[in-house]
């Protein structure tokens, strides 16, 4: 079985969301995963061609002004051709963000992605993880430390650069990388299966 295809689409503006892509990236590796990461702001025919291949495409951006920025919007409006021909039908989705705030509205970001991938007709992967730093006996530095369960969230302050992007963000973030590239493994199994 050939190994499950992830990219990542992503967009950074300071550089803290592409510290989390490349976590997420990292452990997607490990994980048994081929992993392109694709920038959006960037992007050539040649990387649509990628995710139009990927069994799974993770959604990347930094929230500014209460949504995903508009390097994101841009790649999300274009997304539009592969929308009218469902190209991404079937495939898994996943997302992650970032701000300079706690909660900095990164929720409206998560359901950006997630309303985007059900217009393809993707299918969600959530964090799969329970809240972090919820508790007296809880700790910062616990993995999803600011309880998000639709996908990686982390806090970077604005007056640091990627040196401020909290290791357990991070950890989070690298969580997700796996839990995609096993989801997209098993999926990959399962179509194996009932074709043969």
């Amino acid at each position: 079985m050939p190994a499950p295809v992830v990219s990542l689409a992503y967009h950074s503006g300071f550089g803290h969301t592409a510290v989390l892509a490349e976590a997420v990236r990292v452990a997607a590796v490990e994980a048994g995963a081929t992993v392109h990461l694709i920038k959006v702001d960037e992007i050539t025919e040649a990387q649509w061609e990628l995710l139009d291949a990927s069994d799974a495409i993770v959604f990347g951006s930094p929230t500014y002004m209460g949504t995903a920025s508009g390097a994101f919007h841009t790649f999300a409006e274009a997304t539009s051709q592969r929308w009218a021909t469902r190209a991404w039908q079937d495939k898994l989705a996943a997302g992650f963000t970032n701000s300079a705030s706690k909660s900095g509205d990164k929720l409206h970001t998560l359901q950006f992605f997630t309303v985007l991938a059900a217009q393809h007709g993707m299918s969600w992967v959530s964090l799969n993880l329970l809240p972090g730093w919820n508790s007296s006996t809880a700790s910062e530095n616990d993995l999803n430390r600011l309880g998000f369960f639709l996908g990686a969230a982390a806090q970077s302050p604005s007056d640091q650069g990627t040196e401020g992007v909290h290791k357990a963000d991070i950890a989070t973030a690298e969580h997700l990388g796996r839990r995609v590239a096993e989801q997209a493994r098993i999926f990959a199994v399962g179509r194996a299966a009932l074709a043969g």
